[in-house]
């Protein structure tokens, strides 16, 4: 998905910069989700920070502005079968790439939280702690965390009892307790160890196949 305003012009010596920022390395299911956003500097939104430091109140009351208010994002994913196919590290850089390509104009630079890039066509460079320094990390961490937690909210209703739309899939007491006790669903990543090992103690969880929801 994406978004641009129209009948815009970059004030002269601008450049256009995105920030990239992913939600979902760590967790035990679900895909890893990232966002691409370009800001217009014409349109500032107030209230911008690392989407963790937020409440989830605010995070649902600014993902609607950044989208309106962005000269473009997008939205980019890695599914469980690339995360065990390629690691996590490398499927969280094919979803940024995926995030990037997204994207409705081309920015001139991109920006990712983090300590390295994914291999793009303009030029990038990684901040550390960028979602709470740069704006347009700030807005992509939001949309990316706003969106894959919706979406384990309703992975929680197709597979209840793992309490996902309270965790979020990561790896607490009440998520190892669930697996140990009711086996791994097709949403866990067969990759990470504690999903392993619910797995050479039980059989798969069988359930209807989630859609994808963006």
């Amino acid at each position: 998905m994406s978004q641009m305003m129209m009948d815009w012009s970059l004030p002269e010596g601008m450049e256009l910069v995105a920030g990239v920022d992913e939600v979902g390395r760590g967790p035990l299911c679900g895909a890893v989700v990232t966002a691409a956003v370009i800001l217009d500097p014409l349109r500032p939104i107030d209230g911008l920070n690392d989407s963790k430091k937020l409440t989830a109140a605010h995070r649902e009351a600014l993902f609607p502005i950044i989208q309106e208010r962005a000269l473009a994002w997008a939205i980019g994913r890695a599914e469980v079968h690339e995360i065990d196919e390629l690691n996590i590290l490398h499927a969280t850089m094919l979803a940024m790439q995926r995030a990037v390509a997204g994207l409705s104009i081309q920015p001139d630079r991109v920006l990712v939280d983090g300590n390295r890039c994914p291999i793009l066509p303009m030029p990038s460079e990684p901040v550390i702690q960028g979602d709470g320094l740069i704006p347009a990390i700030s807005a992509a961490s939001i949309l990316a965390k706003v969106t894959r937690d919706r979406e384990m909210e309703e992975m929680d209703v197709l597979y209840p009892g793992y309490g996902l739309g309270k965790h979020k899939g990561y790896a607490t007491r009440e998520h190892l307790d669930a697996l140990q006790q009711l086996g791994a669903t097709p949403l866990h990543r067969r990759s990470f160890a504690p999903v392993q090992r619910a797995l050479d103690t039980h059989s798969e969880v069988e359930s209807t196949p989630p859609q994808v929801l963006i």
